[in-house]
């Protein structure tokens, strides 16, 4: 299966908003971590990741997504996460990223 990924800035809140649509795992990180560092030279602003498409994510995209909160938490700024489903809070639960990502919803 492969990722889609759409993002958008939201000049309101001062945030980005990213849908992901499919899986994140070694095939897909790759343009998953170069989509994040393109909008964080872009704009260094917190991410609101709409994960109600997200069917899959392996220890290779978790590692992007925790590379890019390091350089988020430089400014003070987080990873949100909203509409997460149930295996993949399951696995940040597991992982005890839960405590360390945003989780709404």
């Amino acid at each position: 299966m492969s990722l889609m990924i759409n993002k958008n800035y939201d000049e309101v809140s001062k945030t980005w908003k990213i849908q992901l649509d499919g899986e994140v795992d070694i095939y897909t990180a790759g343009k998953l971590k170069e989509t994040f560092i393109k909008m964080l030279e872009e704009k260094k602003e917190s991410i609101k990741i709409d994960a109600g498409k997200l069917e899959y994510i392996d220890s290779t995209g978790l590692g992007v997504l925790i590379g890019v909160l390091k350089k988020l938490k430089e400014e003070n700024k987080n990873i949100i996460f909203l509409n997460i489903k149930p295996n993949i809070k399951k696995l940040l639960n597991i992982t005890g990223l839960d405590k360390i990502f945003i989780i709404e919803g």
